[in-house]
């Protein structure tokens, strides 16, 4: 049996005050019809911009196909098509369109019965170029602090610890296997 949902949307005559009055018939599932498949394309994070197509495929033909998103209470679109698969087109997608999505289906002659709903799929908006900025800016931080912590420290290489030392002073030292360490003149 039907259920009734009631929302507003308002309404205004000349000769009134403003009305409001929207009926929303939600049908009850029937279980003998299967659930339909749902697809997008492409697949993955979509930018803001992009184009793409929700996808859902049902088991029978001469039906009409409902997209329904996540926390909206209407549909947001419908389709007859002539198969058993309906395409739903969306050109340049926006913030608005990210979430989660399933479709329906409903045989023309029974109009008041529906298909269960498919299982759901996300649509994940995200501007990725917002991102790379942000990791591209840290990046050339990191980078820039450590040529000045090169830059501070070169003149004390180049310098050296102001400690000349002759060939003949320097001694070559050995550690052997028990640890012991000795000098021996350079060869």
């Amino acid at each position: 049996m039907p259920h009734l949902q009631f929302s507003t949307d308002h309404y205004f005559h000349e000769n009134s005050a403003p009305f409001s009055i929207s009926v929303h018939v939600a049908e009850d599932p029937d279980p003998s019809l299967l659930r339909p498949s749902i697809s997008l394309s492409p697949t993955g994070v979509t930018a803001p911009g992009a184009d793409i197509t929700i996808r859902c495929q049902g088991q029978h033909r001469d039906v009409r196909f409902f997209l329904h998103k996540a926390g909206d209470l209407n549909p947001q679109g419908h389709m007859d098509p002539a198969g058993a698969r309906a395409k739903f087109h969306i050109p340049i997608v926006g913030w608005q369109h990210g979430g989660s999505y399933s479709c329906r289906y409903r045989p023309w002659s029974k109009p008041f019965i529906s298909s269960q709903p498919s299982n759901p799929v996300q649509l994940v908006v995200a501007d990725y170029t917002q991102g790379n900025s942000i990791r591209l800016a840290l990046g050339s931080g990191v980078l820039l602090a450590l040529a000045l912590i090169l830059a501070k420290a070169a003149p004390r290489w180049r310098r050296g610890s102001g400690v000349t030392v002759t060939p003949s002073e320097v001694m070559l030292h050995h550690q052997d296997r028990a640890g012991r360490t000795s000098a021996t003149e350079p060869v």
